[in-house]
């Protein structure tokens, strides 16, 4: 056995480590780590080691000067186990959860508290990534032991996650968290991880009792009052937010508890959610994120010219230029001023809106006939946006083949092809389109080529079985693709559609019913209650199948495959008459 610290080792590790800023304290809610640019300070613990690990320490110490960090974490992650040493674990966890190695924090603070079970950073620490990892049935257990030994515990965090536990252990999550209420009565995050989970449940008379528990203590717990008023408001009562506007009277400055109440209100009472908003605004004048919230609310209540006065303001400010530019241009569309949405729209860079955006200068321009000036538009759009190349050839090409322009939107995925070969997506949207043409030899080739490059490709494999189904006589091929696709992506409603339309035409009308049915109750899309209704009408249901159609009718009274189905079945005068209705 040698002694871990050398005179010589002790120096350096003091002068290695002085430089190194302290590692954050691991936050007390999940939530993304964030980007970390400082180095974490790891001193190491005076005790006798092994002396086949003291060279591996060494190394890891001279990594870290080096900010070789990953060469340190191998060392530590592997002596840890082997030394069993609290502190060497402690450090351990630090440079895990430093370098964000999340599943390694996992193991390395496992094996700290098995060490040191009465450390509450340890605990404390080991419950926060258990709930990140999706355990949070194993980290009650923990926040328990964190409470017992005096330490802060944040027993709402296992209300993430709850939903994905079983029916069984969500139960078991209540009644333990509610026994612990016996341990620790006064305790509000007990209390407020208790109604969170009852809420859950859809306990709302126990969690509305305890949310009072909690304001009784810590009357200005936001969380609390917000998540009484949501329970309020789905029972009907009077006043749900009479806590929430008491509170606010006594500390109008409470911007978080405002600005969490007028989100609540814009799902409920508009009107009552902009007063909020101007509160807000009022308070800081030149926040961008209120600022476009008001124009948000304004325009969706019809108050263009008041929507319009903030996203201008916004403009003015030099803040959130896209966004004042996007919703500026629907304004301008929705008055009939089309040379000013232009304006506007084209004045929104590489962004979230871009593409929406872009979407309506294609479609303005090519409803107008502008054709040529469209094509132009987009090619510099893309000169401009190499990066975005491949979605704006697919944009520019579904805009031409939603203005009748088929030929057109195939040959500009063909020049696009020819920029980018290997893009599936471009390729899959030729497919389309070909089929559309009638080309089905040509649609083939595309499809086969992606299956060929990608033959785990769900898509391209559901698209080429379902076409060859409906529209070929190949069904027995068709169904080995389809049932490929279905392999691969068994929940998938397109495909469940696929399967059950190729059983239809093999004349399977049962088994072709259990998929339709499954498709439907997933995706009622007219397209799907077309085959359903067809399936039953032929099986003799036809109550069923008329009531699917005429619901599927109401939904999209325009659709052609339902109505071409319709059609076929003599039943043409049902789009009229559900129209009229």
């Amino acid at each position: 056995m040698t002694r871990l610290l050398s005179p010589v080792f002790a120096a350096f590790l003091l002068s290695a480590c002085a430089a190194q800023p302290e590692l954050p304290e691991i936050a007390s809610e999940p939530a993304p780590t964030p980007p970390v640019t400082e180095s974490p300070e790891l001193a190491l613990p005076e005790r006798a080691i092994p002396a086949d690990s003291l060279y591996p320490l060494l190394l890891a110490e001279f990594a870290l000067r080096r900010r070789a960090y990953d060469v340190a974490l191998e060392q530590y992650t592997e002596q840890a186990p082997l030394l069993r040493d609290a502190g060497i674990s402690a450090h351990t966890t630090h440079l895990t959860q430093f370098m964000q190695e999340e599943e390694r924090a996992l193991e390395a603070v496992q094996l700290w508290v098995e060490l040191e079970p009465e450390n509450t950073e340890a605990r404390n620490t080991l419950a926060t990534l258990l709930v990140r990892d999706g355990r949070s049935w194993e980290a009650l257990p923990h926040l328990a032991e964190l409470q017992r030994l005096g330490g802060r515990a944040n027993f709402p965090i296992l209300a993430h996650g709850f939903k994905d536990l079983t029916s069984e252990q969500q139960a078991q999550m209540a009644a333990r968290l509610d026994a612990l209420g016996t341990e620790f009565p006064d305790d509000a995050q007990l209390l407020l991880a208790q109604a969170l989970v009852h809420t859950e449940l859809g306990n709302t008379g126990i969690a509305l009792q305890r949310l009072d528990q909690v304001l009784e203590i810590e009357p200005e717990r936001s969380e609390a009052m917000l998540l009484e008023a949501r329970l309020l408001l789905e029972q009907g009562k009077r006043k749900p937010f009479a806590r929430i506007d008491r509170a606010l009277a006594a500390e109008p400055t409470n911007t978080r508890l405002r600005l969490q109440y007028a989100r609540i209100l814009t799902r409920h009472d508009m009107a009552a959610a902009r007063e909020q908003f101007e509160v807000l605004s009022a308070q800081s004048p030149n926040d961008a994120d209120l600022l476009f919230s008001l124009a948000l609310i304004n325009q969706d209540m019809g108050d263009r010219l008041t929507a319009r006065a903030y996203l201008t303001q916004l403009l003015e400010l030099g803040e959130r230029e896209n966004d004042a530019n996007f919703y500026l241009g629907r304004i301008a569309e929705e008055e009939g001023d089309l040379k000013l949405a232009l304006k506007h729209y084209m004045k929104v860079t590489e962004g979230r809106e871009f593409l929406a955006a872009n979407s309506r200068v294609g479609d303005i321009l090519m409803s107008s006939g502008q054709f040529s000036q469209s094509r132009v538009y987009f090619r510099a759009l893309r000169a401009r946006y190499p990066g975005m190349a491949e979605r704006l050839y697919a944009l520019e090409a579904d805009l031409l083949g939603q203005a009748g322009q088929l030929q057109a939107s195939v040959d500009l995925l063909t020049l696009a092809l020819a920029d980018l070969p290997d893009s599936y997506s471009l390729r899959y949207a030729r497919s389309m389109a070909l089929e559309q043409q009638d080309e089905l030899e040509l649609m083939e080739q595309d499809l086969r080529a992606i299956i060929d490059n990608d033959p785990e490709n769900a898509t391209a494999l559901n698209a080429l079985g379902y076409t060859l189904a409906d529209r070929t006589d190949r069904i027995d091929e068709a169904q080995d693709l389809i049932a490929r696709a279905l392999a691969l992506e068994p929940e998938e409603p397109a495909i469940l559609d696929s399967m059950g339309w190729v059983l239809y035409r093999q004349g399977q009308l049962e088994e072709s019913l259990v998929y339709l049915r499954r498709a439907y109750q997933r995706f009622p899309d007219p397209e799907v209650a077309a085959h359903l209704g067809e399936v039953l009408w032929v099986k003799g249901d036809r109550e069923e199948a008329l009531e699917i159609w005429r619901e599927a009718l109401e939904d999209d009274p325009e659709h052609e495959v339902l109505l071409s189905t319709l059609e076929r079945f003599g039943l043409s005068d049902m789009a009229p008459a559900t129209a009229a209705q």
